[in-house]
């Protein structure tokens, strides 16, 4: 099935616009730092979140299989916190991917707090990136798993608070996370609300070992989204978005700068990351056609009308 005959299968009406309103409020959150013993009871990603559609975390392969950073009590170097999960890259100190789970018939409004960023204390400080990358620049702490996106359920306050972690963030400048990788975030909770659609995301930065290095961190200079769904039909659905920063990169202390959004194929995600998404590429229209025409398809996305699906 080509990209073009997917169109209509996922997400409904991509062109509307939604107000966006919450099913409940909740007080604004106090974020609190929390234990170790705390956080052993998060729940974290449900592979069986989506029914009828399992979808597991994606898998590092290669040597990126050697660069997981290790978690006591734990093999595959799982971070769980409320509604998402995530796995560290050693060498980075930042997270080769994030998962969350979002329940459109079920987010709640969390007013914004402090924003105070902490680190995960079931890792070592010096395996995060923190304070001393993201202090007096204009680099954002951009979250991976968006606020609002886990802030759902009865637990939505806590998961505010938990995706205030250094391992959910990433440096960003400021225009970068302010434009259209915003708006495509706003447009797939939009949907799920309207809806009351259940969907996952995954998230994270392309680590390319010739990014370049500023206060002994090396800054990704292109992000991905993978997200996955069922569509009107009940068909298992999935597509894929990039987004590049290199040209603000080269003249950091800026706020500058137009962005490109990206659409691309699952299958180019697992190329561009090392990371195994499983059956995800064969349910998302691009990479079909590719696997038919041999051509790499992308498609520059400027605003929600321009989403193929």
């Amino acid at each position: 099935m080509t990209a073009r005959n997917h169109e209509r299968t996922g997400l409904r009406d991509m062109r509307r616009l939604i107000e966006p309103a919450a099913t409940a409020r909740a007080e604004p959150p106090e974020a609190h730092t929390a234990t170790v013993e705390a956080l052993a009871s998060r729940e974290g990603y449900d592979a069986d979140f989506l029914k009828d559609m399992p979808v597991a975390l994606p898998m590092p392969s290669g040597v990126l299989a050697e660069d997981v950073t290790p978690v006591p009590g734990r093999e595959d170097g799982r971070l769980d916190y409320t509604h998402f999960s995530l796995v560290m890259s050693k060498s980075r100190r930042l997270a080769l991917f994030t998962a969350v789970n979002i329940d459109g018939g079920a987010l709640v409004s969390v007013p914004r707090g402090s924003d105070h960023w902490r680190f995960d204390p079931r890792i070592d400080d010096d395996l995060q990136a923190g304070p001393d990358l993201y202090s007096h620049n204009p680099l954002d702490r951009g979250h991976l798993v968006r606020r609002t996106a886990a802030n759902w359920g009865d637990n939505a306050r806590q998961a505010n608070d938990d995706t205030f972690h250094f391992t959910n963030a990433t440096p960003q400048m400021a225009g970068f996370n302010q434009q259209t990788w915003l708006g495509l975030e706003d447009y797939l909770l939009d949907n799920a609300r309207a809806d009351r659609q259940r969907i996952t995301v995954f998230s994270g930065p392309v680590l390319d070992p010739d990014d370049r290095v500023y206060r002994g961190f090396q800054i990704p200079e292109a992000y991905w989204k993978v997200v996955a769904f069922a569509g009107e039909d009940g068909r298992p659905s999935a597509t894929a978005y990039m987004i590049e920063q290199s040209d603000a990169l080269d003249q950091l202390g800026f706020m500058f700068g137009q962005y490109k959004t990206w659409q691309r194929s699952v299958a180019r995600i697992e190329a561009l990351t090392g990371l195994d998404f499983g059956t995800l590429s064969t349910f998302d229209g691009f990479s079909s056609e590719e696997r038919e025409t041999g051509v790499r398809i992308e498609a520059e996305i400027r605003g929600p009308e321009d989403i193929r699906v």
